[in-house]
């Protein structure tokens, strides 16, 4: 951990309202409390073009579902993304489902007829223009500049089972590696990829050397499957209408695909549009009524001193609920804060 953690939990310490500093104890500020006392400075907007807007069925009582996904920002998995944005608009996510739902694992979804174990059907032609990546673009490499990061670096997290450490980037989970290119070890270089950490969304794939298209994607519904990075490309993350995705019925058939007698518990997809082509929810046009409308979210920055101290937090909780600080966390207990703002 640097030491911008612990002074950047002091500043904000005593930003905490005079009510948390009267027992005479010192204010130990909670992550949430750290999250809040942010300034507006310290949020990132996150782009319409980088957001998808999926709208499920509704539930058995009524209630509309809809689910926002971040994509991942450069330089990580964008030959899916472009993919992804060419299904989104050519449409082709429309009218899929949820086909694949299996517990403390993945929900997944696409075309039931493609690439699905329990297809009855033709599957949807795929649109023109997509890309073909390699299993090389699973991660990313970057020169070392004397042990420097290739971006101002977020907090750094120690080594664990499946990498030299973890750091986020633009406000995405990432781990990474240090690696020796020559045998004199003057030539060295870090490789990163994104992690499998709770709501992030994925691209199905077949045997290797198949890199999937983005036709299928998935989330992570349960305990962080990190043996999975840099075996499939990971594109995003749900930002909002998780539950939508976690809480569906589980299959009963091989990985938790649906029966073929459980077809009605597929849960369909109506639309799925990136958000900058909907119309702003303060657009007055005939075109915004009645219609769905570009959502704006804003993260927390990962580069930012509050961010820096929200981290420590989560890994030396100090307020009173805790008796014994753990001392240390894994990249994916340190959840990126995201908001809704106005349009």
């Amino acid at each position: 951990m640097n030491k911008a953690f612990l002074a950047a939990s002091a500043a904000l310490a005593l930003a905490l309202p005079a009510s948390a500093q009267e027992s005479g104890k010192p204010a130990i500020p909670t992550p949430p409390q750290i999250v809040a006392a942010a300034p507006k400075s310290d949020w990132v907007a996150i782009a319409p073009e980088d957001l998808l807007v999926m709208t499920l069925a509704p539930d058995a009582e009524g209630n509309p579902r809809t689910v926002v996904i971040q994509l991942i920002p450069a330089p990580f998995s964008q030959g899916w993304v472009h993919n992804i944005r060419l299904f989104a608009r050519a449409k082709w996510y429309d009218n899929i489902s949820v086909n694949r739902v299996q517990d403390n694992y993945v929900t997944q979804w696409g075309d039931p007829n493609y690439d699905n174990p329990e297809a009855t059907g033709k599957p949807k032609p795929l649109p023109e223009g997509l890309k073909v990546m390699t299993e090389d673009e699973y991660s990313t490499r970057f020169r070392d500049r004397r042990g420097s990061m290739f971006h101002e670096p977020g907090p750094l997290l120690p080594k664990d089972p499946y990498s030299d450490f973890g750091t986020f980037r633009r406000g995405f989970p990432v781990a990474g590696s240090y690696s020796v290119e020559s045998g004199d070890g003057a030539s060295k270089y870090l490789r990163y990829w994104p992690t499998h950490c709770y709501g992030m969304v994925g691209v199905g794939r077949n045997y290797s050397p198949d890199t999937g298209s983005g036709a299928e994607l998935y989330t992570v519904i349960g305990h962080a499957p990190r043996h999975l990075d840099r075996n499939i490309a990971l594109v995003g993350r749900v930002i909002e209408g998780m539950e939508h995705l976690s809480s569906l019925p589980r299959g009963k058939g091989e990985l938790g695909f649906y029966a073929k007698d459980e077809a009605a518990r597929r849960t369909p997809i109506l639309t799925v549009r990136v958000a900058s082509d909907l119309p702003e929810a303060s657009a007055s046009s005939s075109e915004a009524v009645g219609q769905q409308t570009r959502p704006a979210f804003e993260y927390l920055s990962t580069e930012s001193d509050t961010f820096a101290a929200y981290a420590e937090a989560i890994v030396n909780r100090r307020d009173p609920f805790f008796i014994a600080p753990a001392g240390g966390a894994d990249i994916c207990n340190i959840k990126v804060p995201v908001r809704r703002v106005a349009s």
